[in-house]
């Protein structure tokens, strides 16, 4: 039986990005997007409803790692009175 690996990916940069873009980004990139906290909801769950921002990530833009593996976002909601 032959084993099969993930392929090899590069972390998309999306910070700064609206969150719901974020997340459309790093799919596309074959990276999935993760809450910092492993034991609470899900990151979509913490994002709805409402504007999201993302605010910073890890590991970092360009680091190599495996498909489907998760990037830890952190988010803020939009504040339209700033």
């Amino acid at each position: 039986m032959t084993q099969r690996h993930p392929a090899n990916v590069t972390v998309p940069d999306v910070v700064g990005l609206p969150f719901h873009v974020g997340r459309d980004t790093a799919s596309a990139a074959g990276v999935a997007l993760a809450s910092t906290n492993p034991d609470g909801p899900p990151i979509g769950a913490l994002a709805w409803p409402g504007l999201f921002y993302i605010t910073s990530q890890q590991p970092a833009a360009g680091t190599v790692m495996r498909q489907w593996d998760s990037v830890v976002v952190e988010i803020k909601a939009y504040d339209a009175a700033k």
